[in-house]
């Protein structure tokens, strides 16, 4: 690249993310934006040209949930126990991987390095993709983000681990209003109990309407969108029913919750990738046996809601739950839409929107996601996606912010 400001891409097939398929499509970038998209006929040449007509280029992939703890084993005692520092310098690395990946964007729902690694890529400091974080997740005491094994008094007064605790509407309201303060870009918070918690299950709802409803009502009013780590029906239902905007992971999804979805447009996330990786090698790994048999048990019951989802209309974006240990890397985080195609039925073309365009819906703004005038000039260039999804796993060039990364 040389040092002009406007540079048109000349495209094979140009895929905006929204829908669109443009062949010999052809955009023009302004510094890090998106300037115009259109076909090679339609748009002038500017500035140097960069050339991918032989190639099919699409936005930047987002992941819409994972975590970015920086932790290296499977057992979740180790993620509270083990120091933000540490985490935060594997982190760094995790980052490198991701953009090198194609994912360009992230959403990181619940960890202790978040927004330090954030502001950190934001000054250019470090590179890595744009972080959208939750900081530490909210959950009930006893819940799902609960060190259950833990004297209480620890959990309480050190904020270990990824989430914090809170009890009662006014706790919610207070512990919503600190995520705030702290400068977060979304919240999450925890509606049912889940696969690696120890001494709860995922069909268990976890926070009252009240409570849901306190934090619900102050993220939105700064305007920041609310997660609900949120496994079985009740806990999905009464999510939706308080205005929680992206319902994850979605296990038992009766069609009262796939009505709630499509009547609420909210979003759902069902980090197939972990699941996946958990049934099949998490034995080999370290998952705690409680995990393995949660896991099992949910398994078929989860594809099928993902199955019934899609077949409803619901909008579903990609999100793997990696957290960084050998079995759930950051920089595999392809392999959910290699999932979402060979189990649920997806085509390619909707896989990839699942990753970028409808992944987009999961963060603030209008800036990420979609090859369109304003947006971030954020793209991957691969070989041919539409025919073989997994082409993406290996993606010839990324650039982020209209800068070629290096690789």
């Amino acid at each position: 690249m040389t040092d002009e400001t406007t540079y048109h891409v000349d495209c094979g097939t140009l895929l905006t993310g929204d829908g669109e398929r443009i062949e010999d499509g052809r955009f023009l970038v302004t510094d890090d934006r998106v300037e115009t998209v259109g076909t090679q006929e339609d748009v002038a040449e500017m500035g140097e040209r960069v050339d991918h007509s032989g190639e099919t280029v699409l936005p930047g992939l987002i992941d819409a949930h994972l975590h970015l703890q920086g932790t290296r084993t499977m057992n979740p005692m180790d993620w509270v126990t083990e120091s933000t520092a540490l985490g935060t310098a594997r982190a760094t690395a995790d980052l490198r991987d991701l953009l090198a990946a194609g994912f360009t964007s992230v959403r990181d729902v619940g960890s202790t390095t978040g927004l330090g690694l954030r502001d950190a890529v934001d000054g250019g400091d470090i590179p890595g993709p744009r972080i959208y974080t939750s900081g530490q997740a909210i959950s009930q005491t006893g819940g799902h983000g609960d060190s259950h094994s833990l004297p209480y008094e620890w959990a309480v007064e050190t904020g270990m681990g990824i989430s914090t605790l809170a009890d009662g509407a006014d706790e919610c309201r207070k512990e919503a209003r600190k995520r705030v303060r702290e400068g977060v870009d979304c919240l999450k918070i925890m509606t049912t109990g889940g696969v690696l918690s120890e001494r709860d299950a995922p069909d268990q709802s976890q926070f009252t309407d009240g409570e849901v409803a306190a934090m619900v009502e102050e993220a939105h009013r700064v305007g920041i969108p609310v997660a609900s780590h949120a496994q079985g029906t009740a806990g999905v239902k009464r999510a939706l029913e308080n205005g929680v905007d992206t319902i994850e992971h979605g296990f038992y999804l009766d069609e009262e919750a796939l009505d709630l979805f499509v009547e609420t447009d909210a979003t759902f996330v069902p980090t197939m990738a972990i699941m996946h990786r958990i049934v099949e090698v998490g034995a080999d790994h370290g998952v705690p046996e409680h995990g393995l048999r949660k896991a099992r048990e949910a398994y078929e019951a989860h594809v099928d809601s993902i199955e019934r989802a899609h077949e409803a209309g619901v909008s579903i974006a990609t999100g793997t739950d990696f957290i960084g240990p050998d079995l759930v890397p950051h920089g595999e985080n392809a392999l959910e839409l290699e999932l979402l195609v060979d189990q649920i039925g997806l085509s390619e073309r909707e896989a990839i929107e699942a990753a970028t365009g409808v992944a987009a819906r999961t963060v603030p703004g209008d800036d990420v996601g979609v090859l369109a005038a304003g947006r971030y000039a954020d793209f991957v260039v691969a070989d041919d996606p539409l025919s073989d999804v997994g082409s993406l796993r290996e993606p010839l060039a990324v650039y982020r912010g209209g800068t070629r990364v290096e690789r």
